[in-house]
Formats: structure tokens, sequence, C-alpha cells
């Protein structure tokens, strides 16, 4: 602080070309103001020499220091005064005991009258407390300053409340050059930021509170608990990334299409902020939404990309959106500009799914295509972002082939995999990116307990309408076997029957039918070479037909249809299983 500026401004105080001639009358502490013993006076330091331009900011304070040395020795009380009224804490001592020369008003305000002469660890007990007198040590030592912020100090007002605030203290030495220790001293300057330091701490307070709730809109966005479907076992894990406020674009879900499979997306809209999480959850919605249809993978992804261009044409979005179809025992997907899917063999392979890949949603004017990989029982697949693997300063390839050797090591259920994962590419809460992984398993469930829970029956279509009694007759005996109630048997028979003449009066060869059991659901499926989907319509009385699908909606516990990847369609419906 520039404390010659202050003494210019005050009428009655020493203008700075007098400070050098009375420098000789303060410092002597144990001298009279009016001289020495003998009657001479104190013989005066010589002035410095005059610099080019005028003093710079480093003898503006050497002479502020000299005037506080003036004051402390009592000189004129003219500077002195001019200290006392300043708000800021002062202090100054002398020697490598840290004599005190001097303390304003301001000091005494705070931690109460101080004696001068005594060493400052008994003198100013404060500041041994606030840890400085090592401080003051380094500055006597060293002759350069030193500053610590923001210290917590705890005062006593005029009512005995003790009241909590805090300075930044300023060690400045004094007379650095002086060969004599016992006149070099140290200028300890406080200023009071209390009020600083507490609208930081309401910031940050108020920081956290909208990183918590922009947390909470994310979580909010994306599902609350994911589905969990007979044949496979999934976990996923979100972490937000960075302290900031703003939201990302990641996201993740999983949907249960009928008939035992699966459908699983994960996506990235780059940036952040509202925009971005208002994009990401229109994005979610309309992927369920199409997700419902039970088109192919691609065809979803086509929808996504024209949907994308419309809510936002200034934003990018990143998909995969894979469907699990346990009775192929394989994993078809279609990928817009969006990471590779990995797979874990049982055997601890890992291989990824690079092709086919089409640009990311948005972009428009691309023929996404979908490609099916083997998921067979015992295998495991990740789904993830980029935040998971992408670091700065290193290729994206090196973070999936890290991901890779990761994998292959990792095993036990989908959310310990998760976890691993996680702490194997270095994902902590201070992560600067937002990190969505997925991990789907198909369990392998020979040998287990629950094995024969799982099983499949399947009869080629063949011969014309005398299909129709032996599909009758394959169900119910398919159905005793897995010892159903009879009443559960009988509503069996008759879907697997009504969907049988179906496909023989409106499909084509080859037909087949085909029953799976699972722990919680029977399901009943026909399929056939003609494209063309039935739809429920509501007969008239008179009508011969058109009362097969009805019947299926009614007795079964849901029902659908779907073009298959080779041709033709599948007509499926679900019973609960009791219990």
């Amino acid at each position: 602080m520039n404390l010659t500026r202050w003494s210019a401004r005050l009428p009655g105080t020493q203008r700075r070309g007098a400070v050098p001639a009375a420098r000789g009358k303060t410092v002597g502490a144990a001298a009279p103001a009016g001289g020495t013993k003998g009657g001479s006076a104190a013989p005066a330091d010589p002035p410095p020499p005059p610099r080019a331009g005028g003093a710079d900011r480093t003898d503006t304070l050497a002479q502020a220091q000299d005037q506080a040395l003036c004051a402390a020795g009592g000189a004129s009380g003219t500077l002195a005064g001019v200290l006392s009224q300043l708000p800021a804490l002062i202090a100054v001592t002398t020697g490598p005991a840290h004599r005190v020369s001097y303390v304003n008003d301001a000091y005494a305000d705070v931690f109460g009258p101080r004696v001068t002469g005594a060493p400052a660890r008994e003198a100013l007990p404060e500041l041994d407390e606030l840890g400085l007198l090592p401080l003051m040590d380094q500055v006597h030592r060293s002759g350069r300053p030193r500053t610590v912020k923001a210290r917590r100090v705890s005062r006593s007002d005029a009512t005995s409340l003790t009241r909590q605030g805090y300075f930044t203290f300023t060690c400045t030495p004094v007379h650095p050059d002086d060969p004599d220790p016992e006149r070099r001293g140290v200028l300890v300057f406080a200023a009071d930021v209390t009020d600083q330091v507490q609208s930081a701490e309401r910031l940050r307070e108020s920081e956290r509170r909208l990183h918590e709730t922009a947390v909470t809109l994310q979580r909010s966005l994306l599902p609350q608990q994911l589905e969990q479907p007979d044949d496979l076992r999934l976990a996923a894990t979100y972490q937000p990334g960075g302290t900031d406020a703003a939201v990302g674009g990641d996201w993740y879900d999983v949907i249960t299409l009928g008939g035992g499979r699966t459908a699983l997306v994960i996506g990235d809209v780059m940036g952040r902020g509202v925009r971005a999480a208002a994009v990401m959850g229109q994005l979610r919605t309309a992927v369920r939404a199409y997700a419902r249809l039970d088109l192919p993978p691609h065809e979803v992804i086509q929808l996504l990309d024209g949907l994308a261009s419309e809510i936002d044409a200034t934003q990018i979005a990143t998909c995969v959106y894979a469907v699990h179809d346990p009775s192929e025992g394989r994993l078809s997907y279609a990928s817009a500009g969006h990471l590779p899917i990995l797979i874990r063999d049982p055997d601890g392979t890992v291989q990824r799914t690079d092709e086919p890949t089409g640009p990311p949603l948005g972009t428009g004017g691309w023929t996404h295509t979908s490609a099916t990989v083997p998921f067979g029982p015992g295998c495991t697949a990740v789904l993830y972002t980029d935040g998971l693997i992408e670091r700065r300063g290193e290729d994206i390839e090196e973070g999936v082939s890290t991901l890779m050797r990761a994998l292959s090591g990792a095993t036990g259920a989908p959310q310990v995999i998760c976890d691993r994962l996680m702490r194997a590419l270095g994902v902590t809460a201070q992560h600067d990116d937002d990190v969505a992984v997925l991990v789907l398993q198909y369990p392998d469930h020979t040998g287990h307990p629950d094995g024969e829970v799982f099983r499949n029956a399947s009869l080629e279509l063949l011969g014309g309408i005398e299909a129709a009694p032996r599909a009758r007759a394959f169900a119910s005996g398919v159905l005793a076997s897995w010892r159903f109630p009879v009443e559960l048997r009988d509503l069996g028979v008759l879907a697997a029957s009504e969907l049988v003449a179906n496909s023989l009066k409106h499909g084509t060869p080859p037909m087949r039918l085909r029953l799976r059991r699972t722990d919680r659901r029977l399901v009943i499926e026909v399929t056939d070479g003609d494209e063309h989907l039935p739809r429920r319509q509501r007969a008239e009385p008179a009508d011969e037909a058109g009362r097969g699908i009805s019947i299926i909606a009614t007795i079964a516990s849901s029902w659908g249809s779907r073009r298959t990847p080779g041709g033709g369609k599948a007509v499926w419906c679900e019973f609960t299983l009791p219990g």
C-alpha cells in the first residue's frame, strides 16, 4: 500500500521530501524527542540521491516504511496519527526477535491493546496463532515480502460477542539492506477481506446448488430404473462431468420390445447446457416411440437423423441403437457416428463392432445400414460415450484399446463391470466430461440350477392346411412338458392355433412356429415369408374371418409383429407365468 499517497493528501502531514531528514529523529526508541543526553541531536541519515523520472513504486513503499518507523520511534505525531486512522491493521517490529515498535489503532481494535518493546511472540500472540512468526523470520532474513491470504481471525466487540473475520496479511521488510539485523524490521499489514471471503463462499454455495440442480435435471432425463429383460442382465452408470452448472448431453436407455427382444441405445449430444439437455430429452423420447414400431436398427437411426435436424439444426448428436434377439443369439445394431460396441466372449476375447458407421445425427443425406454380431450365452457387451475414453493429447483409438484391455479382465455382475471400467479409465468425481456406460450380459445357464427354466421349441410348418392340427398337437405337448397349469396350456394352444392359421392364410413359406419359455413369461411366435404386417380390426357379426388377431389381443398379455431381416415377418404374443 502506498502510504505516502495517504500522507500527501491529509492536511498538516509531511511531504515526501521531508521524510529522509526526519529519519534520524525517530528510530532511537530510548532517546527523548528533544535530543541525546549530551544535548546534541542524533545524526540524520544522508538523503538518497535523486533519480531520473521520480521515485518508483519500490521507493514509495520504502518511504512509507520509513514513515511507519518514524511514527514508532516517537517523531512528530502527524504520521502516527495518519497510520492510526487507517482501516488496515499495521504493526512494525525490529530485530530478529521482532520487538514491537508500533501498533496502530485498527490493530488494537481487533486484537486489543498492545504494548511496544516486547518480542512479538509475547506482545502479539495472535501472530503466533496465525502462523505468521515463521513467515516474519523469512522476511527478516531474505528481505522479500510474503503474503498469506484470508486467515480467519476471532475478535470481540464492545458487547463481548466473538465475531469471525478474515484478513490478508502482508509482511514487508523494513531497511532490508541494513547490515545490522537489529535495525532491520518487518511491517505487518493486514487488510480486512471478510466481505470478499463471505461473498466468495456465497458464490461457491450458489454454484454448488446450481450444479446439483443441473445434475438432477440431467438424471431426470435419464431412465430412473432400467428395464430388466428376461434374458439379459443390465447395469448403467452415469457420471456428470466438471463442477459447473452446465448440463451434459449423454444419455442411454433400455427398451423391451416384446417377444423376448430388447433394444439398447446410447448417445451423446455435443456441447453442454440446457439446449443440449433439451435435444437429448427429445431424442430419447423419440427413440422409445420409434422402438415401439419394432423397426430394424438402421430405420430407427434414419428417423432420428431427420428428427434431430428438425429439433435443432445446430446440434449434432451421436447414437448407437442395438437390438438383442435371444432366439437368434445375435445383436443387430446401427451407429450414427458413435463409438464401437465392445463385446467380450465367454473365453475373455474382446472384439469391437466397426462397420457400418454413418455420420452423426442431424447431418442428413445419408442412408444408414444395420449389421449383426454373434451374442450368445456368456457374452458381455459395453456401450459407452466418449467421456469414458477420450483424453486431451491422446488419440481416441488409444482410449478404445485401453477399454478393451480393461474389459478383457473384467468379470462379475454388470454393475461390478461398470465400476471396474470407470476405475480402469481413471474416471473420478473431478472428471471434466460426462460419462455414460451401459453393460449387458447374456447369462449362460448351462449347468445352472435355473438352466431348465430357459427352453426353446420350434416346428417347421410344412404340408399346407394340415399343418394347423400338427401345430396344435406340438404346442399342447410342449406346454404339457413344461408343466404349465391347464388354463395357461389351453390359452397357449389357442394362441398358437390362431397365429398358425393367420400365417397359413395370409403368409407364404417358409413358416415356423416357435415356443419359448423364460422365468417370467411364455412367448409364442410364428414367422413366414410375407412382409405384410397384420393389424387388429373389428369384425362384423356376419364376417367369417378377421377375428384371429382380436382373439390373440384378448387372451394374451401382449402381442406384436415385425419384419424380419431376411424378408418376411414375425407375429408373436406373450403370456405372463403365474407366481
